[in-house]
């Protein structure tokens, strides 16, 4: 079983099944269940090993970190905000079941993640490093405010520091949070840790911008969300500001610059390694 295909089975665990209150429940499990790269998960995994923390004792984070993701793809594509159709191939929540449903099943996705946390057989020290990083990536300074600075720029153009900073909330905050989550479930002096940290914030934004390449270059039917959607928007993009050559080359530059946080962990590294060259090689 590989790292994607244990987390699923801990989301499955997790999420509700008993129709008490429909369709939230049908909801909640289209919106996780229905595929993904699961990097977020992965993140945690590689991070834990790295740190010397048992699979066991990561299940927790990794699973609540994806709900979290899950929860902020579905208010994402909300008529409010992006307005998508299609996510992972498949109609959006509030498309395949209705938009009161879709914000519901987000709201009850982000707190359940929180519940997961909570829950989870570690200390408590660790148990509060989660929840604080969650918080902290999931609110105001992370993806909340990321949102905002996301919608206030639609039909301006930023410059290039403005997208940055957008993006390493939007997008970043998460993936650093789960590069930190495993981080501290393990045994890492405060320097290890503080690698690993710059790490997560580079490979954050590195994701993001091959994003920006991917949604310019690259088919519908591959992608599973609409081609250009972004451009339609009036959104600033890596592309939009540099080109499609240059935004490539600046995800790979910052790609690199991620995977040197992480050369003094020697072999250790190579899991998350092998995630960061995933991200910034893959083709949806």
């Amino acid at each position: 079983m590989n790292d994607a295909e244990r987390v699923d089975a801990v989301l499955d665990g997790v999420l509700p099944r008993v129709p008490l209150i429909e369709p939230l429940p049908a909801a909640m499990r289209y919106a996780v269940l229905g595929g993904g790269k699961r990097i977020r998960p992965r993140l945690v995994y590689a991070a834990g090993r790295l740190a010397g923390a048992s699979l066991e004792s990561l299940d927790a984070a990794a699973a609540a970190v994806e709900l979290i993701h899950a929860y902020s793809l579905i208010h994402d594509d909300l008529p409010a905000m992006d307005d998508d159709d299609l996510r992972r191939g498949r109609p959006t929540v509030h498309r395949q079941f209705d938009e009161a449903t879709a914000i519901l099943a987000g709201d009850a996705l982000q707190a359940l993640a929180f519940e997961v946390v909570a829950d989870a057989e570690v200390d408590t020290t660790t148990v509060q490093a989660w929840v604080k990083l969650l918080a902290e990536a999931a609110g105001h300074g992370g993806m909340v405010g990321g949102q905002v600075l996301d919608l206030a720029g639609e039909n301006r153009a930023l410059d290039q520091g403005e997208l940055e900073a957008l993006h390493r909330r939007k997008t970043g905050a998460l993936i650093h949070a789960a590069v930190m989550m495993g981080g501290v479930a393990g045994h890492l002096a405060p320097d290890e840790l503080a690698r690993l940290g710059r790490f997560g914030a580079e490979i954050g934004l590195a994701f993001q911008i091959q994003d920006d390449f991917l949604d310019a270059t690259t088919a519908t039917e591959v992608l599973g969300k609409p081609q250009g959607s972004d451009a339609r928007q009036g959104k600033s993009t890596y592309v939009s500001l540099l080109g499609i050559e240059r935004a490539r080359a600046h995800a790979v530059a910052t790609y690199l610059a991620a995977c040197g946080h992480l050369s003094a962990f020697d072999d250790r590294a190579e899991g998350l390694l092998a995630i960061a060259r995933h991200i910034v090689e893959r083709k949806k």
